[in-house]
């Protein structure tokens, strides 16, 4: 936990910091796939999911995003730019669901488009990291940002309780899963000062 508000507080020392070159700010849109867990068990049965079965039965899933990307630009060294970028995303909207997350992700990229980095990421899942690659068309004054990012499921422990008839009298069974690895295209613009 230490570590991520560390990045945290660095992450918005950066923002503010008077060695800014560029602050942009745009739309993203794009989809998830979500490999087998409890995050693609809710988005394949919402509510209805029984937790009395094991989680990641119900296969991986699919959804769309929608958001908002800001970027900040720092140490500018010529071939290399450093940057800063805050995204917010909502998924599960075609299925009418409320799936929120928000990333930090401090990375760099080259005077060739081709763009790395790494951050939190907060969703309703937790907290996990994030790590990301894309390239950054450029036309003028537009850039169009297309992305890759990853991250990754964890491995837990579930249990499941199996009651005879008496609830006082029951049995557990112990399991492992993952939370669901999560891979993400988005794509977007933004326009230079």
């Amino acid at each position: 936990m230490k570590k991520i508000l560390i990045t945290l507080v660095l992450g918005l020392g950066l923002l503010t910091a008077n060695a800014q070159i560029e602050k942009l700010a745009g739309p993203r849109i794009g989809f998830t796939y979500i490999t087998a867990g409890p995050i693609a068990d809710f988005i394949h049965e919402g509510f209805d999911f029984d937790e009395d079965d094991k989680f990641g039965t119900s296969g991986p899933a699919f959804t769309t995003l929608y958001g908002w990307q800001w970027e900040s630009r720092f140490a500018d060294g010529g071939n290399v730019t450093g940057i800063v970028e805050w995204i917010v995303l909502v998924g599960g909207m075609e299925k009418g669901m409320f799936l929120p997350s928000a990333s930090s992700i401090i990375g760099a990229r080259m005077d060739n488009g081709l763009e790395f980095g790494v951050g939190p990421n907060l969703s309703l899942s937790g907290i996990g990291m994030v790590f990301g690659m894309g390239y950054n068309f450029k036309s003028g004054n537009l850039n169009l940002p297309i992305n890759i990012s990853v991250i990754p499921g964890r491995a837990l422990e579930g249990t499941i309780h199996h009651y005879d008839g008496d609830y006082n009298n029951h049995s557990e069974e112990k399991y492992d899963y993952n939370s669901g690895t999560r891979v993400a295209i988005t794509l977007g613009f933004n326009m230079s000062k």
